[in-house]
């Protein structure tokens, strides 16, 4: 009796993981490292030093692209000591489609194509300048563009030579899932990756390129640092409570998903719930990771809720504490 109601128990969970084995797309896939090119922009400091120095100590031809020539060379420099082995370097403003295409070009065909670039500054939409919100688009968002229209044609002919798997991976943020007080030009931007990620891994699985989006939490990096200087009080309330990260840790997540050519690629906790919770109809290739979205979305839903009412009760009980100060 105890075993045909375990069975009965444990047979429609069953179903539903092998339902899900035959939808999830696209199918696994390991993408290697060892003795291929890996293209990372922003790779002069943060997160993409990290990546640019865990490739090349797994053996990748790394290449590595920022605006200031002097900080790639100290980056070069780090790199070296770090691994003993050399990575060129590439002196280019993402913003500058032709100064891209340049810079791939000299580079050669890429393998794993790293889109790491971009800038952040907090501050209320009433109160920012909007060339200071064209600049963190233009960079966040244009840039990526630049990037990978310049690489997949060259991309699309080394897998196809090559037959092996491709990657294209994009930064985005977690708070490229969800919208915070203060981040209204980054998150749109950040947001924008998603949409122009989905869309990519479609126009480029036949070539057997894969799409990966990368959403860090707060990382301690120079970046950050300077944020910190601008982020409203509001901001630093609601989003402080989030615990940060390292650059090396965030960097070995990234890896670990680009080589195992996820599509949603979280790197702590809170960003596995939120990848969750803000599914959709995104790739997923992990049947399992796919069982834990379709059990798990009512739940983080119910979640969501109560993380909005907390935020709204902070910005209501805020500016009601401002206007008794008033």
């Amino acid at each position: 009796m105890a075993a045909a109601l375990l069975l009965l128990l444990l047979v429609p969970p069953v179903s539903l993981l092998a339902a899900l084995a035959f939808l999830a797309r696209p199918r696994a896939v390991r993408v290697p490292l060892r003795a291929r090119h890996v293209f990372i922009t922003g790779g002069s400091s943060g997160i993409g030093l990290a990546m640019a120095t865990a490739a090349a100590q797994e053996g990748a031809r790394v290449s590595i692209l920022a605006r200031n020539l002097a900080r790639l060379e100290e980056a070069r420099a780090a790199i070296r000591a770090a691994t003993g082995h050399d990575v060129r370097v590439h002196a280019a403003d993402v913003r500058d489609a032709d100064a891209v295409a340049r810079a791939l070009a000299e580079a050669g065909p890429v393998d794993v194509l790293v889109c790491n670039h971009g800038v952040f500054v907090p501050q209320e939409l009433e109160r920012q300048d909007m060339e200071e919100v064209k600049w963190i688009v233009d960079i966040n968002l244009m840039g990526t563009f630049h990037l990978v229209k310049a690489a997949v044609p060259a991309m699309k002919a080394r897998t196809r030579e090559m037959a092996l798997p491709a990657s294209i991976a994009i930064m985005s943020s977690q708070a490229g899932q969800v919208g915070v007080y203060g981040y209204t030009a980054y998150s749109a931007s950040k947001f924008a990756l998603r949409g122009l990620g989905e869309a990519l891994q479609h126009e480029v699985i036949a070539d057997n390129i894969y799409v990966s989006l990368i959403f860090p939490p707060d990382t301690e990096t120079p970046g950050f640092e300077e944020e910190h200087k601008r982020r409203p009080e509001l901001t630093n309330i609601i989003a402080g409570s989030s615990g940060g990260m390292k650059a090396d840790a965030v960097a070995k997540k990234a890896l670990a998903g680009i080589k195992s050519g996820k599509f949603i690629v979280p790197c702590n906790f809170e960003g596995a719930m939120l990848a969750v919770a803000t599914a959709g109809l995104s790739p997923q290739s992990s049947p399992l990771m796919a069982f834990l979205e379709v059990i798990g979305a009512g739940f983080m839903r119910f979640a969501a809720l109560c993380f909005q009412w907390n935020w709204f009760s902070t910005i209501e009980n805020y500016y009601a504490k401002n206007k008794k100060r008033e």
